[in-house]
């Protein structure tokens, strides 16, 4: 985003002392902190009154607390990017979930004992800049048509096409990340059946995966869990990839955790999963790429289009960021890119009428 002037943003921690180290990060990362709240009631104020580019923002506060902050964004004082910088562990991971879904841009853990002050600072002043800039950034107008320049192609030989070892239907994968948690809340509700399973790979630190699992089950009809060394994709059954792992299938089809290096900083790699399913369900899988930053997705996309599975996008109108959605369209890889409304609508229906076509 291109600015001339520092980024303003308000910071809210009831912690004198985290308000002093993330004010100082925030400044000497070229940040302007224009307000301090010490609760969320003073979140609020402030950004009615400064109308910040970005909310730093704790979720353990009196009175108003995080979540209570961003659930009157928009209402009680102008929509403010929020980047959630608070006490995190796999133990409290509800919580995290709990905000992104909520609408929180993206989460810093504040620094324990062994946590580097740098790599946090760093972390913080990275997705600060990105918060605004998704703040920024006009939304563009929405096409009703499809947005795919790869879904015209012709087909492979009939030699070079993949084919399915998926019972009953087509199998869902989904790949996203920042932003990630709110388009699923609005996506996995509306799947009233999944004919042969699903996954999700969302870029997620370990721990935090199982409660958006958890999180995701408690609103759907089908079941919602992470993944088990061993599992098989099943009826009704979505696998969520765990974070700080990579989820691959072998060639039976069994899910398998590993811990192979992490590409491009990310464990789990939703290319690496991806590939794996294209390989083993070829043209009946369909694949979803949702909000997140950078481009993993793209080269499972490129597998999924050989085996002539399906590819839609999440239409950068909706999306925290347009990064990964945007390298399969523009890589003309995406068949179709809606808002995640539509998005969600248009996968329920293709699913359920595969249901039905495998129960005539």
């Amino acid at each position: 985003m291109a600015v001339d002037r520092p980024l303003r943003v308000v910071l809210a921690d009831d912690s004198a002392f985290m308000r002093a180290l993330v004010g100082r990060a925030l400044t000497d990362g070229g940040f302007d902190v224009v307000g301090r709240a010490v609760d969320g009631a003073g979140a609020l104020e402030l950004c009615r009154e400064l109308r910040p580019d970005v909310l730093t923002l704790d979720l353990a506060m009196p009175g108003l607390g995080g979540l209570d902050v961003l659930a009157r964004l928009g209402t009680d004082a102008p929509s403010v990017p929020v980047v959630v910088v608070s006490a995190f562990s796999p133990a409290d991971g509800a919580r995290a979930v709990d905000a992104l879904t909520a609408g929180a841009f993206d989460l810093v853990a504040k620094p324990a004992g062994d946590t580097p002050l740098r790599a946090f600072a760093e972390e913080l002043a990275e997705k600060v800049r990105a918060a605004a800039e998704s703040g920024a950034r006009p939304r563009p107008r929405v096409r009703r048509a499809t947005a795919g320049t790869g879904a015209d192609r012709p087909a492979p030989p009939a030699g070079q096409r993949a084919t399915s070892r998926a019972g009953g239907g087509p199998v869902l994968a989904i790949a996203s990340s920042t932003g990630g948690p709110r388009s699923l809340a609005a996506l996995l509700p509306r799947l009233r059946s999944l004919p042969a399973g699903g996954v999700i790979v969302q870029h997620m630190p370990p721990g935090f995966t199982r409660s958006l699992a958890e999180r995701l089950d408690r609103a759907s009809a089908v079941e919602v869990r992470e993944a088990r060394d061993g599992d098989r994709l099943r009826r009704d059954l979505v696998l969520v990839a765990p974070g700080g792992t990579h989820l691959r299938f072998d060639a039976q089809g069994v899910a398998r955790l590993t811990d192979e290096p992490a590409i491009g900083g990310l464990r789990p790699r939703a290319d690496l999963t991806i590939s794996d399913l294209a390989r083993l369900h070829g043209d009946r899988l369909l694949l979803l790429v949702l909000t997140g930053m950078g481009r993993d997705g793209e080269l499972g996309a490129q597998d999924v289009r050989r085996a002539r599975g399906t590819i839609w996008a999440e239409h950068e109108s909706t999306c925290a960021v347009y990064g990964m959605p945007r390298a399969v369209v523009e890589g003309g890889l995406a068949a179709r890119a809606l808002p995640i409304e539509e998005l969600a609508g248009a996968a329920a229906d293709e699913l359920a009428g595969a249901r039905q076509e495998v129960a005539a």
